[in-house]
């Protein structure tokens, strides 16, 4: 059984020989589509042994993508960006995956990818990603920004992260141009639509934000794509100055799907600014019981489900006067967060307070 990496790059020398030193001697081949480098990037992909084609960027990343899976020969196609890695513990797992794609011989794996480190390294954000394909005609990468590949065939789950880092190299508004070329052209998906409003509301473009992530919601798209697009489309409502109708899209998203901890979060934020303390409490207790999600595709936080709600009810009981049920949720979140900053100031703020009362 092949196993081919395939990549696609461009102006990547800062990080390209720490993503493939990451994965060296994993794979049976690589195969590295440059989209127009003028730095050492292709240098540094010849010098890891990598398969170096060049592909004339033409404003799509699926085309570019496609491209490099069309010149891998492995049985299996793992795909990766310049700015991730796989971990030491990922790297341990890697002959299990390869165990499992021999007995099992699935067609579509999603991994975890695990984005936005902390100072510590630990991922604040865990999504699945659709990672190890089957090679087949039918894994082929659709959407000229934020590509993806429709799962297919057999599909399975695998406990293998890929680590994403970033770079710092800047994107300005790229994307935002390639979608507004897009959309002169062809109707865009429920799933287009949502991430080009995510972009003009990244772009502080709130009044056409509302407008596309409307239509992404108004389309006949994936369920969670439409809770994401509420969650958007109540930030930038926010943005405009119009709390009440962030509030009511956060809500709308119940339409499509279970309530999730973000959304929770975000109602008992906007209420509490209202000085509406009992309302939000409500709905940050109501944050500490939501499920996980992420399993589904959501982008959530594990903070959302415990540090975020926490911290939310120890100011709000503590400015509604119930300084016993303040002090409760503190205790709670320093037995999970002992050294996080908000909790090091609760802690001072509580000491404080017991000090005044003796």
């Amino acid at each position: 059984m092949k196993l081919s990496l395939c990549m696609i790059v461009k102006d990547e020398e800062e990080v390209l020989s720490r993503c493939l030193l990451s994965v060296k001697g994993l794979f049976d081949e690589i195969v590295i589509a440059d989209t127009g480098s003028s730095d050492g990037t292709c240098g540094i992909a010849r010098s890891f042994g990598a398969e170096l084609y060049h592909f004339p960027w033409n404003d799509d990343f699926s085309a570019a993508r496609n491209f490099s899976f069309s010149k891998a020969t492995g049985d299996y196609l793992f795909w990766l960006d310049a700015d991730d890695v796989l971990p030491p513990p990922s790297r341990g797992r890697f002959p299990a995956l390869r165990t499992l794609l021999e007995r099992e011989q699935p067609d579509t794996v999603f991994l975890p990818y695990d984005t936005a480190p902390d100072e510590n390294g630990a991922p604040r954000m865990t999504f699945r990603r659709e990672r190890v394909l089957k090679r087949s005609p039918l894994a082929r990468w659709v959407g000229r920004v934020h590509e993806c590949i429709v799962p297919f065939g057999r599909q399975c789950s695998f406990d293998l992260s890929v680590l994403h880092l970033s770079s710092s190299k800047e994107r300005k508004d790229r994307n935002l141009r390639i979608y507004r070329k897009w959309a002169g052209e062809e109707a865009l998906s429920a799933r287009d639509l949502f991430y080009y409003g995510r972009e003009l509301y990244y772009h502080r473009l709130y009044p056409e934000a509302i407008v596309r992530l409307r239509e992404a919601i108004s389309a006949d798209g994936w369920y969670v794509n439409k809770i994401e697009a509420c969650k958007v489309l109540a930030l930038s409502h926010e943005a405009e100055g119009r709390p009440k109708e962030a509030v009511l899209a956060l809500m709308e998203s119940f339409l499509y799907g279970e309530p999730r901890a973000s959304v929770c979060c975000d109602i008992a934020r906007l209420l509490g600014a209202q000085r509406q303390l009992g309302e939000a409490v409500f709905w940050y207790e109501a944050a500490l019981a939501c499920r996980d999600h992420t399993a589904e595709g959501d982008f959530e936080t594990p903070d959302s489900r415990s540090l975020t709600p926490l911290l939310g009810l120890v100011c709000c009981c503590d400015a509604l006067g119930d300084r016993e049920r303040a002090l409760a949720f503190h205790r709670r979140t320093e037995e999970l967060f002992p050294d996080h900053p908000a909790v090091r100031h609760n802690r001072t703020y509580f000491a404080g307070l017991e000090k005044e009362n003796k």
